[in-house]
Order: C-alpha cells, then structure tokens, then sequence
C-alpha cells in the first residue's frame, strides 16, 4: 500500500514524502516584499524527513492588480524576485521544496489596493458578495469588496503574459515550480463560473469560452517555464468568494480534459493538479463515495485526455483522510493549518505525535508570533 511517507516523482521534482503544505495566506509581506521572517517560516517546513515533501507558497501576486489583500506579497518586480531569494535558498538549505502559488483576485479586491485607486478587474462588472482584509496600523479588518469593472477583450492577453512573466520571475528567484491558483472564486475562476462571467464575447458563454483564459494561462507557463515545473489549484464545488455554477461536472470535467493536453515545448506535461475536495473547510468522507460531485469522474478525465501529472487532494484532511485518500488513487495530500501550527508535522504524524492547535488570532498580519514560534518536538 502507498504510504504518505514514499518518496515520488513530481514533474522535474523528486519528492521525499507526499504531504504537501498548502498555500496559506499571512498578510506578513508589507509592500507586497517577501521578508526574512517569511523565510523562516517556509524553511522551519522543509525538512524532507520531519516536515513537508513539498511547499506551496501563500498566494503571491502576479502584477499590482492582481493584489485583493493588504500585505500579501508579489513576483512581479526585479526587487520581489531578489527578495523571494532569501526563501528559496532557505528552503533549499534545508533539503525541502518549494514552489509559488501564482495569484490573480480579479474582483475579489478592494480599490485602496489597485494602483492608482482604480476599481478592480473581473470577467464582468458584478460585484463579489464578499470581504477582503485591509490592515490599517498594524490591525488587520475585513471589508467588502468594492465594485470591480469588466475585463476588456484587448486586455486579456496581457493578463496572460503577466501570468507566464510572474512564472519565469519565479523560476528566476529560485522556486521549484509555480502553481496556478485557478480556486476559490479568484480571477480564472471566475471566468468558469456563470455567477461571475455573463460575458458574451469568446471568454463566456459556454463552457469552452469560460475556461479559455485558463487554457491560454496553462499553456502560456507551461512554454514559457516548462510544464513538468507547472501546476494549478481548482476548487470544483467550493463557494469561495461568491463563486457558484449550476452545472459544475460538465464544467471541471471539460477543465480537467484541457489540462491533460497541456504541453511544454519540451513535451511534458502537467507536474501536478491540486484539487480542493468539497465545500472549504469539511473534509471529503470518502466512506461515502462521491456524490454530489464525482472526483473519481475528474481523474478519470484528466488521465484519459493524456494527463500525467500528480493527482494532489486538499481540505480539511487527517492522517486517516489522508491515508484514505492514498488509497482512492490520490498521488499527495496537501495540509493547510496542520503546517501552520507544526512545523515537524510528517514527524508527528509518523510517530503519532500530539497536534499543536492553531492560534487563530494570529493568522493573518502581524510579527514571529503564531508564524515562527510554534515548537517542534523535542525543541
């Protein structure tokens, strides 16, 4: 039986165990700079025998209008790429890897973080019925959203480029790979969903037209970085950020078939597909088969249209989920507050260890506190 302590092979990635820490938003990046706290942080993980097979980095910003929340940090300039060095190397020293999360809000922003104050982008000029985090003084505070306006279709191709550019500044600040953050009611996948995208141009539509900017956005990282460095994250049923859509099998299952054709020059696929299972937040049972979305049917999808990438899982998983998932035709199992919270988790879970708890107040914003002072075993 795979085990989730087995080394695989991930695109140009040699993993040492399949856990997977997931993309975990801080707000600890003023200016949208990663720092060296930040770096900490990311190598106290990477220790291939205590800690995480692979990193995801928190969800980093593609280009300033990309941005939707205070502190969050970016890829997209020369000092960014620099600074995301100190990580890098960090993670590196410690025997781990890691790659970037690549990230566009599209209209899940507000217009204090847009340059210029202007309103964010969207496939179209609909509100998200949701907040946004603002930190004023050193406080973090939710906020609703402000009014986004509609993508021009003269636009998308640079929304495109920005994508394919930020994946080559990451690859130039020393990550292993990117992956593309197509969840949770962001920019790409609001081009999926009908609630957000009621465009009538060849970006909406029917379902081909509404996943074209994820297609172009794949194959364009996938050229430009090669695609055994690229994968992305989807979040078929999660109603993230006000992002719903009545038919969502048809839909992901059309998704997962354009991700299995999708090549780098050098012929390589996908190294891996992220899968958000079920609503954020309630964990998969798999006891209970797949209904009301089958996952199995997804897989199956991806695979037949020639997809051979790793099959990674995610929400709210356990060490008995996880386990399960292994055994349901999962390659990783991604753990989000788990990693937050124990830095040595594959040690804990190995040696059926006790769990630190997580200190939610000090999630989002702030200093060392609940980032780098969660002790390890025997620390």
């Amino acid at each position: 039986m795979t085990s989730l302590f087995d080394p695989l092979q991930v695109g140009a990635m040699h993993l040492a165990n399949r856990l997977v820490m997931a993309p975990l938003t801080r707000n600890r990046a003023p200016g949208a700079m990663p720092t060296a706290l930040m770096a900490r942080y990311y190598a106290q993980r990477a220790n291939p025998v205590t800690g995480a097979g692979l990193i995801v980095t928190e969800a980093t910003a593609i280009s300033h209008q990309g941005q939707g929340y205070s502190d969050v940090p970016g890829i997209w300039s020369a000092e960014q790429v620099s600074a995301w060095r100190l990580t890098t190397d960090a993670v590196h020293a410690a025997g781990g890897k890691i790659v970037m999360q690549l990230w566009h809000v599209g209209r899940v922003s507000h217009s204090q973080l847009q340059p210029g104050g202007q309103a964010p982008v969207a496939p179209s000029a609909i509100t998200a019925k949701t907040k946004t985090v603002l930190i004023h003084d050193g406080v973090p505070a939710f906020f609703p959203t402000s009014e986004p306006r509609a993508l021009r279709l003269d636009e998308i191709p640079g929304i495109v480029q920005d994508y394919a550019h930020a994946a080559a500044n990451a690859i130039e600040a020393g990550f292993d790979g990117v992956e593309v953050h197509a969840a949770n009611g962001y920019l790409i996948d609001q081009f999926l969903r009908r609630n957000a995208n009621q465009r009538t141009d060849g970006y909406g539509g029917p379902i081909e037209n509404r996943a074209r900017l994820l297609a172009e956005v794949m194959q364009a990282i996938a050229t430009r970085i090669g695609g055994d460095k690229t994968g992305l994250r989807i979040s078929p049923v999660t109603p993230a950020n006000d992002a719903f859509d009545d038919a969502p099998q048809p839909l992901f299952e059309h998704v997962a078939r354009l991700l299995g054709q999708i090549k780098g020059k050098d012929g390589k696929g996908l190294a891996f597909v992220h899968v958000i299972e079920g609503a954020t937040g309630m964990a998969r049972d798999y006891t209970q088969g797949d209904q009301p979305f089958d996952y199995a049917a997804l897989q199956a999808a991806y695979r037949q249209a020639g997809g051979t990438g790793a099959w990674m899982v995610n929400n709210g998983l356990t060490l008995p989920l996880a386990e399960a998932a292994l055994q349901n035709g999962a390659d990783l199992v991604c753990f989000g507050r788990a990693f937050i919270a124990n830095p040595d988790l594959t040690r804990r879970l190995r040696e059926g260890a006790p769990l630190n708890d997580v200190v939610r107040a000090t999630l989002y914003g702030g200093g060392a506190q609940g980032y780098t002072d969660y002790p390890a075993l025997n620390s």
